[in-house]
């Protein structure tokens, strides 16, 4: 049964509006802005508030308030209701409270109060409150009105916890995919090294065979290689699981980033010298604070990542002031990343599926690296084409929670 309409809206086009906001794919916001916008015309209330019970505390918290009348000018002064919403909750019941203190000057000192019970769910019940400033009291008609909208206004509660719990089970879907490709990376990233050394180890102890030393030492320097590649691979694990914990501990210092640039490119060309790099850096480049080890594993990472997925492009390092942060761009003009994939790139275990086949990996590289920048008080991002892609860095000249003296320069 609706209730019968007061205002010269016909009682069917009324029905029309609150039924269309049922259907609205607006927002849970917008859709209650507008309900309770059409509801005013129906009967006046001054300000209303949605208590709702927090799903993770069990506590009432507000979940939606509005100004609609004489309250508005003096929001934070007014009276919302919140003794008359326990109440409700633990009675399950509407209750009506009228004020005491007649005579008073102050409408805001005089409120009448409605609060009727909305249960989105069983577990989570929560309140719908009506208030009044200076009268009059809520007829049985306004009562009837006011529950017609607390009814409505259950369904669009409901409609917004279901979109939440929708996207909950998205995100734990999509965490539990990646760490089933993560168990499954992982398992062959940690069979590969071992199976080389494995390999190699029972080669050498054959006592069938007697090797030169020559050979010897080939396959003594592909055990070597292979056990630093594990050592690379637990060491990222540990970084990432600190990380993400907030146990990583960082040592602070002024640091001149174009050195250290420098000294990482020189030892990527001691070990792979056919990569191709160029340094663009920007003269006068002041230190900034920062741990040059957790930086260095930042930069060795991206010139790990150009030589894995760009490997015959070249790298250009650019390394530049901006007003106050200094800035650094690897840019290479490799393959690029689908656009569909770059706002995940820096998430924990994330790779990208086309470059996982190409490329031994883990998806912890550039989560790392994120975090390291972060940690900086700075930022990173990816912008990325066909033509290329550009990683970039702001890093802050000085950390606003750390005062360094020129002594620590490193």
């Amino acid at each position: 049964m609706t209730p019968h309409n007061k205002a010269a809206t016909s009682s069917g086009e009324r029905l029309n509006q609150y039924f269309s906001l049922l259907s609205s794919t607006a927002s849970w916001k917008e859709i209650l802005e507008e309900l309770f916008l059409v509801s005013r015309e129906d009967f006046i209330f001054d300000n209303l508030v949605i208590y709702q019970t927090d799903f993770e505390t069990g506590s009432l918290d507000v979940l939606f308030a509005k100004s609609t009348g004489r309250g508005k000018s003096a929001e934070a002064d007014a009276s919302w209701g919140e003794s008359l919403a326990n109440k409700v909750i633990h009675e399950n019941r509407m209750i009506f409270e009228e004020p005491g203190g007649e005579g008073l000057k102050d409408r805001l000192a005089y409120p009448y109060i409605l609060g009727i019970p909305i249960t989105p769910e069983v577990k989570l019940p929560g309140v719908l409150v009506f208030i009044r400033f200076g009268g009059p009291t809520f007829s049985d008609e306004d009562c009837r009105y006011a529950q017609w909208t607390a009814n409505l206004t259950t369904s669009i509660v409901r409609k917004k916890l279901l979109d939440e719990f929708m996207s909950k089970i998205e995100n734990i879907q999509s965490v539990t995919k990646l760490q089933a490709d993560f168990i499954s990376t992982i398992s062959h990233e940690l069979r590969s090294p071992l199976g080389f050394i494995k390999g190699y180890t029972t080669t050498l102890l054959r006592t069938d065979t007697n090797w030169d030393r020559e050979t010897q030492k080939d396959f003594l320097e592909i055990i070597e290689r292979e056990t630093n590649n594990l050592t690379d691979l637990i060491e990222d694990l540990l970084d990432s699981s600190r990380l993400q914990s907030g146990q990583m501990k960082f040592d602070f210092h002024l640091v001149r980033i174009d050195s250290l640039i420098r000294d990482e490119v020189n030892r990527v060309h001691l070990t792979n010298p056919e990569q191709k790099i160029e340094l663009d850096f920007e003269s006068d480049i002041p230190a900034i604070e920062g741990d040059p080890r957790k930086l260095a594993q930042v930069f060795d990472n991206l010139l790990s990542n150009a030589r894995k997925y760009a490997s015959d492009a070249l790298l250009i390092i650019k390394l530049f002031k901006e007003k106050k942060h200094l800035i650094i761009e690897f840019i290479d003009c490799g393959p690029g990343i689908p656009k569909i994939y770059q706002p995940r790139i820096f998430t924990r275990f994330f790779r990208v599926p086309e470059q996982s086949m190409k490329a031994h990996g883990t998806g912890l590289g550039l989560f790392i690296c994120k975090q390291i920048v972060e940690n900086h008080e700075g930022t990173i991002s990816v912008s990325s084409s066909q033509t290329g892609t550009i990683f970039r860095i702001s890093l802050p000249f000085t950390l606003a929670a750390r005062k360094i003296t020129a002594e620590e320069s490193v």
